[in-house]
């Protein structure tokens, strides 16, 4: 098995890479192998509409010039799938709504590609926004027919100034423990390497 956690900061090494980390660290401890994709320096533009994806039917956008297909590849390819963004403006960056979009188009014109992968987002806040933000990269989940654990509580937690999340010792516990119940759901759904729900 595999999970893959997306960054959506365009910062390198700041509280929303931090969080990602910390919950590979214990999905790895759980035996799952991970990979930790940064939007940080890559350029992700945004859906277009062409429907080319649904008419190809070949599971890759036909945008091709930006960085998004080696990600989606990620995507395909992982049983897990965390997204993290810190708020911007009460919203998710830009450059992760457009993965999410993109790979959301692809997948339902291709089979539903991401049906009942598990996973779920992480939100970063300075004061607030969280609660928007989270709702609105949830909604991108369940509307693609993935699985979302629950935590102690959303998974969310505040920081400014790099490094500064580490303080927010409820927001860590969160994380953590939705990376406990993901290795946990996973071990469930997926007991056996032969049981199709596992790609």
């Amino acid at each position: 098995m595999k999970a893959v956690a997306i960054c959506g900061s365009p910062r390198q090494a700041g509280n929303t890479e931090f969080l990602l980390r910390r919950c590979l660290r214990k999905i790895e401890e759980g035996g799952i192998g991970t990979e930790f994709v940064p939007l940080h320096g890559k350029t992700i533009k945004g859906c277009i509409a062409c429907q080319r994806c649904g008419k190809t039917k070949d599971g890759i956008c036909s945008v091709k010039d930006d960085d998004f297909g080696p990600i989606f590849e990620n995507i395909k390819a992982a049983d897990i799938v965390v997204v993290g963004s810190p708020v911007y403006f009460g919203s998710a960056t830009p450059e992760m709504m457009a993965v999410l979009h993109r790979a959301g188009y692809v997948s339902k014109a291709n089979g539903k590609l991401l049906c009942r992968k598990l996973g779920g987002p992480i939100v970063v806040a300075r004061r607030a926004g969280q609660n928007f933000t989270f709702a609105q990269l949830l909604y991108w989940y369940l509307i693609n027919d993935m699985i979302v654990p629950g935590s102690t509580y959303w998974n969310i937690a505040f920081g400014r100034t790099p490094g500064e999340v580490e303080k927010d010792e409820e927001g860590l516990r969160t994380v953590e423990r939705f990376a406990e119940n993901l290795v946990w759901l996973a071990g469930r759904v997926c007991p056996m390497p032969d049981n199709p729900v596992c790609r």
